[in-house]
């Protein structure tokens, strides 16, 4: 049996699941948020009973073996420290805190790692990962610390991880820190991607200091001094890909075990742990929300940049964003990755690249499976590619405001795709003002207002597009043009977070200017909605000509890692 899910009495199951929601509700709302970080606690006791630990008890870069965490503490940065954002949703929702306690020193000093938070043992994650396609061996946290995790009021368990926080036995050649532009990237793209609807980490703070760190941006040889800086990362779990396949790969196939089983039941609750078929399940659970999680970004024209296996979370959430970018132009070459010279990430392989990292990370789980099971996974597998375009396929009719499943649907999509990539017409803002305009705009080809449109219709074949779409549109006697709009814009954001936006932000930041990143923080939390501060900063605009030039150098030493193979 390919997917087999508890077993628990249905009708009473969903009565106490709904029962326990409208209680944490009340609780939610009822209870007070959180005064001061003195009330604050975290835990590590869950991962620290569960797994055996690094037996060595030094922070010293190293090859660690039969363990899965090592104990390593954050060291604070040096310099005047600042606190540059945060994440309102972030600390309230998740945190449970009370945002005058972001203005205290002690919270200050504690998403800077100088100060931990009540209960923390910080620890450092060993796991390893294929990297440009070839085993890279033990990789690890190289640059994060995890806190421990925080059971909030809503009954949610998150684990607490500062990014640049200092060197781990995982540092390999690098120096523990990250710099004000990755994080300035990471703490409003991961934030942003939560407000699209995606699966994805969050971020709720940034702290910036004046330490120096030194950085080779475009591996040029010009090596250039830059600020250092921390982020305060959330996600129900770090385990990724190569946290399995670092096991595998070193034949500690007991602990790999384990590791599955501890991931199952802390997040897999519609597996029966008592199963047999349980790793085939977990498996096959994964292949089915990789795929899923991979067509959203395709369908904001996301590219992450760097899908190694060791990037890709075994929750299937994003994660690690480093050199990402969403596509401007449409075009499935798309590259974000001033390292990606092959272009192996480029936003049309993405789906490739995650049919190649399942096929390792089911290398790693077949060493639980029977003969009869690895058969099983096999096929699993193989429906990767077909859950991958059902969902495609669904999203994009969804863009188009299309109901109901008719023949030419497929494609009405695909034309439209095709048009666009020719005439270079902008992925974003064209499925947005198609949201906009009206069906009597669209007959009279009345896109003044609209740009995007603008240069999708100068393609010799629009009006055979147009003709089709339309004809597509009138079989849904049921639908309202009014109804249709609204859909189509609760699907199609009005602003993303384009490169050229990011490098303004970023430029004023590294001048201690954080206006523009509190202002895209907030236009980015309602992507959706037409907003007169996003319309004035032109985030809607045709992107000026300098962006076309820009890509997103990476804040890492991964391509010296994969060059040398070390």
């Amino acid at each position: 049996m390919l997917l087999t899910f508890a077993r628990a009495p249905l009708k009473l199951t969903a009565l106490l699941t709904t029962l326990d929601t409208r209680k944490s509700r009340w609780n939610a709302s009822a209870e007070k948020l959180i005064q001061n970080l003195e009330n604050f606690r975290v835990s590590c006791e869950k991962l620290i009973d569960a797994f055996p630990l690094d037996a060595i008890d030094r922070n010293f870069v190293r090859i660690v073996k039969n363990c899965i965490f090592s104990r390593s503490t954050p060291t604070p940065l040096r310099g005047p420290v600042r606190l540059a954002a945060v994440s309102q949703d972030a600390v309230e929702q998740i945190l449970d805190l009370d945002m005058n306690v972001t203005h205290s020193e002690d919270f200050l000093s504690f998403v800077s790692g100088s100060k931990l938070p009540r209960g923390s043992e910080p620890l450092a994650h060993r796991y390893g990962g294929h990297q440009f396609g070839y085993w890279a061996g033990q990789l690890g946290d190289g640059r994060a610390h995890f806190l421990g995790q925080y059971s909030n009021r809503k009954g949610e368990v998150w684990e607490l991880q500062l990014k640049g926080s200092g060197k781990t036995p995982y540092s390999r050649s690098g120096d523990g820190r990250a710099v004000i532009r990755s994080s300035v990237r990471e703490f409003l793209c991961s934030e942003a991607m939560h407000f699209l609807g995606v699966p994805t980490s969050r971020a709720a703070s940034l702290v910036v200091s004046e330490e120096p760190v030194l950085r080779d941006q475009f591996y040029d040889g010009r090596v250039k001094t830059e600020k250092g800086a921390v982020v305060l990362r959330l996600a129900k779990s770090w385990f990724r890909f190569g946290s399995l396949e670092i096991l595998a790969q070193s034949g500690e196939i007991d602990l790999l075990r384990k590791l599955v089983d501890f991931v199952i039941v802390e997040h897999f609750p519609l597996i029966d742990a008592e199963d047999p078929d349980k790793y085939l399940v977990f498996y096959s659970v994964v292949v089915n929300q990789t795929a899923h999680l991979i067509a959203q970004w395709m369908s904001l024209g996301f590219a992450h940049g760097v899908c190694n296996t060791d990037n890709f979370s075994l929750l299937s959430i994003t994660i690690d964003y480093g050199p990402f970018g969403f596509m401007e132009e449409y075009d499935p070459d798309f590259v974000p990755n001033t390292s990606d010279d092959e272009g192996r990430y480029k936003i049309g392989a993405q789906a490739g690249v995650g049919l190649f990292n399942l096929e390792k990370l089911l290398q790693a789980v077949s060493h639980m499976l029977t003969r009869e099971q690895q058969i099983l996974a096999g096929k699993a597998l193989k429906a990767f590619s077909d859950i991958y375009q059902a969902r495609i396929h669904q999203l994009f009719t969804a863009k188009l405001g299309l109901q109901g499943e008719m023949e030419e649907d497929g494609h009405v999509i695909a034309f439209l795709l095709k048009v666009m990539e020719e005439t270079k017409s902008d992925f974003t803002m064209t499925f947005r003002q198609l949201s906009e305009v009206t069906v009597q705009q669209l007959h009279n080809r009345d896109f003044a207002e609209s740009w995007a449109l603008q240069d999708l219709s100068s393609h010799p074949r629009f009006s055979d597009w147009l003709d089709l779409y339309l004809r597509r549109l009138s079989r849904q006697p049921t639908d309202t043009d009014v109804k249709r709009r609204q859909r189509m814009r609760s699907v199609n954001p009005r602003y993303v977070l384009r490169n050229w936006m990011a490098e303004s932000a970023i430029k004023k930041a590294e001048m201690s200017d954080f206006s523009e990143v509190a202002v895209l923080h907030h236009v980015l939390s309602s992507p959706f909605l037409t907003q007169g501060s996003a319309e004035e900063a032109g985030y809607a605009a045709r992107p000026p000509s300098w962006s076309k030039k820009l890509k997103s150098p990476t804040d890492s030493w991964w391509r010296r890692r994969h060059s040398t193979g070390t």
